[in-house]
This record gives structure tokens, sequence and C-alpha cells, in this order.
């Protein structure tokens, strides 16, 4: 089974919209994803920048998503705890929630959406770090979905 990733905000390979990114208001798309494989207990997403300066910078950590779901609204509060036991990591700009695209003036990065069916729930604390959550998902991944968009600042 294929897991499959979209947002209504850009097409896949596309241009971000200002408003998902620093130069606006800074909210999270909406992203939306179908049926995940049998014995899915939970998603993680994982956003990041492999293009930034200094190595991949990492704009969004979510885990524990119930398996239930189907989707994230835009806009994701900042707040270490979702409904439904979801929880937030922190970003590499030290912050909890979503950080979005804020590359230097230049050539476009590409920003990488990754969703991972799981079958476990991780259970870790909030504000843990994409290195935590890649060492708890370590054998646990039943499927993985990219979406991948570009952003530039001039």
């Amino acid at each position: 089974m294929t897991l499959k990733l979209t947002t209504p905000a850009f097409t896949p390979g596309g241009d971000i919209p200002a408003q998902y990114t620093c130069d606006g208001s800074d909210k999270s798309p909406a992203l939306s994803w179908n049926s995940p494989p049998e014995g899915t207990h939970s998603f993680a997403l994982i956003v990041e920048d492999p293009d930034a300066p200094g190595g991949t910078w990492v704009h969004w950590v979510v885990y524990d998503l119930p398996p239930t779901d189907r989707e994230l609204p835009a806009g994701v509060p900042r707040e270490d705890k979702l409904p439904a036991g979801a929880r937030q990591g922190r970003n590499d700009f030290g912050r909890m929630g979503y950080g979005g695209p804020c590359p230097p003036p230049g050539p476009a990065h590409r920003y990488y959406f990754k969703l991972y069916a799981l079958d476990t729930k991780l259970e870790l604390r909030s504000g843990s770090t994409r290195t935590q959550v890649d060492r708890s998902m370590r054998g646990h991944i039943l499927a993985h979905a990219d979406l991948m968009g570009r952003y530039h600042r001039t």
C-alpha cells in the first residue's frame, strides 16, 4: 500500500506560498493523507530543508498522531500537546511546532514534508527533537510519504 501526502497549499515540487513562511504569517499548511497500512498505531511528521547552509534544517516535528487521523489543518497551534494525544517536537529554530521556510536570499530551497505510518506509538515527551523521534521510529515504519515544495527569497 502506498501512503500519499497532499496539501491544497501548493503542488508537489511547486512553490510554497509566502503565507506559510517567515515572510508571511508563518502558519503551517493544511496536510492530508490516505488510509495507512493495516497495523498502523500512529503517524509522525517531519518537515526539513536539506539545502540549508549549515546542513539539513528541521522545521517541524509532530508525532503520536492517531491512526484514525487523515489530516492536519492549516495553522496548527505551536503547543506541545495536540488533540487526541499527538505531540509536537522542537524545531531547529529552538521553538515548539511549525517554523516555516526562511532561507537566505538566493536559489530556492527544497522543503520535504515526510509522513510516517508507524506500528507503535512513540510516547516521547513533548518537545522531543527530530533525532529522538528518528531513533524511536527505527524498526517501526510501515510506510512513508514525501511531499516537496520550494521556496526562495530575493
